[in-house]
């Protein structure tokens, strides 16, 4: 048996659909990857449809405990927070590190750097 038992049936109702939006919005993330034809497309599908897999993922955790342990359980905010502010700062270093890259073997697909003067 396992203690999931005792969770109520509108709590695991809850709980299973916030898992499953989760893994859905986790896998059209990566499905995006795949899919996609250049690095600037591709880094905005995972990084934005898994951040929002995530959060579902971690309200339905946050949902099963609460109601499991009668009282509020927050632990999972932390995860929601270090994932918020640590994503679009990766993002925006991968991008910037191959757009240095793109324009120093001087491809054509990157806009150049304009000075002004």
């Amino acid at each position: 048996m396992s203690h999931l038992d005792a969770l109520p049936p509108w709590a695991a109702i809850t709980v299973a659909v916030l898992v499953l939006l989760g893994a859905l919005f986790a896998f059209i993330g990566s499905l995006g990857l795949l899919r996609l034809k250049n690095f600037y497309q591709r880094v905005h599908a995972p990084t934005l449809g898994t951040t929002l897999g995530t959060f579902f993922m971690l309200a339905a955790s946050i949902t099963c405990f609460s109601v499991l342990h009668g009282r509020p359980i927050f632990n999972e905010i932390l995860i929601g927070v270090f994932l918020t502010l640590t994503t679009p700062i990766t993002l925006m270093l991968l991008v910037r590190a191959a757009l240095y890259r793109d324009r120093e073997e001087g491809s054509q697909d990157v806009p150049q750097v304009t000075t002004s003067e």
